[in-house]
């Protein structure tokens, strides 16, 4: 049964968690966190250990990206690793296509198929990391190695 007293996709991120075995973490803010500035400001944490999630197109699909809001992806550096030809970012439509989530509220989890996902090595040396849970105005927490499994990421480094 959804969770009537958050948006959808928020529910959906909430589900997701609880489906793996986490705690829900998940933390809703009155103040918009559409950004990684935004959110380590509100969270009172290192803007690096937000875990922006990025969609890109490869070969016409989606590609997730969990970048630290420290780094800025360099989609050429990824297209190289992967042997793949152009990365490019995807319009807000596609991005709600694949997530169900709109940009800026993007969460690594919670969305209607599994994504192909790639995390941001640097995202290691942080303890705790924050991501969106899939609005505006929430956000939740989670371990890199948590992160790691529960989305099947290839870790890599992005820039």
């Amino acid at each position: 049964m959804a969770d009537q007293t958050v948006p959808a996709p928020v529910a959906n991120v909430k589900r997701a968690l609880a489906d793996f075995g986490l705690r829900d973490t998940v933390r809703v803010f009155s103040t918009r966190v559409p950004t990684a500035a935004a959110a380590a400001q509100v969270l009172g944490c290192d803007v690096a250990a937000i875990t922006n999630s990025l969609v890109f197109m490869l070969d016409g699909g989606p590609l997730l990206i969990l970048a630290s809001g420290a780094a800025r992806v360099d989609t050429a550096l990824v297209a190289g690793h992967l042997g793949a030809g152009t990365i490019r970012r995807a319009s807000p439509d596609f991005v709600l296509k694949h997530t169900g989530q709109e940009v800026g509220g993007v969460a690594p989890v919670g969305h209607p198929a599994r994504i192909r996902t790639l995390l941001d090595e640097s995202l290691a040396a942080h303890p705790v990391l924050w991501a969106g849970a899939g609005d505006h105005h929430s956000m939740f927490s989670i371990t890199y190695d948590e992160l790691k499994l529960m989305t099947a990421a290839q870790e890599l480094k992005v820039r």
